[in-house]
């Protein structure tokens, strides 16, 4: 497997996970880091740091950037995922299966270049609150393929997904973006590339979150 072809893996959105070593993450209860957060990269207007977790090769990831963009646009994007496949790479399939004020469980499929399709249900739970600059906004998820369909042939389920963004007020119409993710796509795919990757992987997400978030259907959403 190259290099490019782990790149694809990696760019998966809001809990879209990072490919890994099968054996490192043997189920959706992750185990705690131990180890201090570490900056690996700083570009494109995103600063990244890795740990590592207990029991693990692969890294969780943390990334922080500035999007010219009200949280409140921020928000709407990730909020909209049924919208993924029209400007998120790879996004081949969502499908919202309940969703009420403060939860969403949605079906993920993703078509993928060079190897198997990957699919995923996962139950993501969005809150707000208030901060000194305005309203803060939280997204955090977690693996629920148990309340999706079942699994497909010739499409890789993944089994271990967590993650988070927080999204906050840092001036005249921007938003500081926190984003973390833990996850294991499967695949015997070793963890160094699939680390390395990861870190394309999140630029990419966040150009494309900051380029959709100036669409109009955004940037009239309200705080």
């Amino acid at each position: 497997m190259n290099l490019i072809a782990t790149v694809f893996l990696a760019l998966l959105l809001s809990g879209q996970a990072f490919a890994g070593d099968e054996n490192a993450v043997g189920s959706a209860a992750c185990p705690r880091a131990t180890t201090a957060w570490e900056q690996v990269a700083n570009r494109d207007g995103v600063v990244i740091y890795n740990r590592t977790r207990a029991g693990s090769s692969l890294k969780e990831f943390k990334s922080v950037g500035l999007m010219d963009s009200p949280p409140s646009a921020v928000y709407a994007v990730l909020n909209d995922a049924k919208s993924y496949p029209s400007f998120m790479p790879y996004s081949a399939e969502v499908r919202i299966l309940k969703q009420t004020d403060g939860a969403i469980v949605a079906y993920h499929r993703l078509a993928l270049p060079l190897v198997d399709d990957r699919d995923y249900t996962l139950r993501s739970e969005h809150s707000k609150s208030s901060g000194p600059a305005g309203p803060v906004y939280h997204i955090h998820w977690k693996p629920a393929n148990d309340l999706g369909p079942a699994q497909k042939p010739g499409v890789q389920r993944v089994k271990v997904c967590e993650g988070s963004w927080l999204l906050e007020p840092t001036g005249a119409g921007t938003t500081r973006a926190t984003y973390l993710i833990y996850s294991d796509t499967g695949g015997a795919i070793p963890a160094v590339f699939a680390n390395n990757a990861s870190r394309v992987a999140i630029r990419k997400v966040f150009a494309a979150i900051r380029k959709e978030a100036h669409e109009p259907k955004y940037t009239s959403a309200k705080g």
